[in-house]
């Protein structure tokens, strides 16, 4: 019997033309010159400011992190104040904001009725539009009265035991007030971050976990912020990066005095407000490259804190994966 003949196969036609591979690297060549110059940005920026801070890091050295006195007639510099009054007005602020936040993401995205939810979540982004130097003309006229003749002096009447709410209560620029005006200025971005993050997680668990009996507080604890908790701590992170580099709004409230006192019921200093306070006045070439120095040190706590934020991120993802 003869074997039948098997027609040779034919090609399939070309669905791809030289301009689609010129189309392919020019993708990638774009994408990556894209990526390049984002890094060769930072790289430029540290630089320049490590470069005009030198001139005060070769005269001050390391001591300039713990020393206090910043006297420029006398030329004698330390950040230390500047320091502490960073930390604490940005910790503060994200202790206040991060459950504000949080708690706003969870209304709208979980339990807000549609003719709530769109206006609300309209609101709170347009309250990120806010120029810095509004929100510190109204923390002068409004806030900082308000706090200094009700808010202080009830929480001072209830915790005035404790030192950091000692003092007089009734002083309207206070790192208090400078606390508050942060916590404004960082609920925004937290808030939106958050809520894109809670309407992510699939449908299917939530209802799932409903269907299985709990309630809608046992579904959120248990599915809906588990799921992303990963995500929700980056969104706290970067409202902490925010608030330690504002300048304006902390320096119309804050008060811009050193020394620091123990109580937030009092006037401070930040680094951003001293270096955006005085960099314009500065009297002596020493000065201006103390205050680079100031910036060059929130530079390096910004990074420190953003290597942080990655590295519990990452710890988050692997739990919830199942890694080591």
């Amino acid at each position: 019997m003869e074997a039948a003949s098997v027609p040779s196969p034919t090609g399939l036609p070309r669905t791809r033309h030289v301009g689609d591979r010129i189309g392919d690297g020019l993708l990638y060549g774009l994408t990556a010159l894209a990526a390049l110059l984002g890094v060769a940005v930072i790289f430029a920026i540290i630089w320049r400011v490590a470069d005009g801070a030198w001139p005060a890091i070769h005269e001050f050295g390391l001591s300039f992190i713990w020393h206090t006195e910043w006297n420029a007639p006398l030329s004698k510099f330390g950040a230390l104040y500047f320091i502490i009054g960073t930390v604490v007005t940005s910790f503060g602020a994200i202790l206040l904001s991060a459950p504000i936040s949080v708690a706003i993401a969870l209304f709208l995205s979980e339990l807000a009725p549609p003719a709530v939810r769109a206006p609300v979540g309209t609101l709170i982004d347009m309250l990120a539009a806010v120029p810095s130097v509004v929100i510190g003309l109204w923390g002068i006229y409004v806030l900082a009265p308000f706090s200094a003749g009700h808010l202080q002096p009830a929480i001072h009447a209830v915790l005035g035991w404790i030192p950091i709410f000692g003092g007089d209560p009734h002083t309207e620029s206070t790192v208090f007030t400078a606390i508050i005006v942060l916590t404004i200025m960082t609920i925004p971005i937290t808030t939106s971050i958050c809520r894109e993050l809670f309407l992510g997680v699939p449908a299917e668990l939530e209802e799932g976990s409903i269907g299985l009996g709990a309630t809608r507080w046992e579904m959120v604890r248990t599915v809906t912020v588990p799921s992303v908790r990963g995500g929700v701590v980056a969104a706290v992170i970067l409202g902490l990066g925010r608030a330690l580099g504002e300048a304006i709004a902390v320096t119309q409230v804050i008060g811009n005095f050193i020394p620091l006192s123990r109580t937030l019921f009092a006037p401070g200093d930040t680094i951003a407000s001293r270096v955006a306070n005085q960099y314009q006045g500065a009297i002596s070439d020493i000065q201006i490259s103390a205050l680079i120095y100031l910036a060059l040190i929130l530079l390096v706590i910004t990074f420190l804190t953003n290597l942080a934020a990655q590295r519990i991120v990452k710890r988050f993802e692997l739990q919830r994966t199942g890694g080591a």
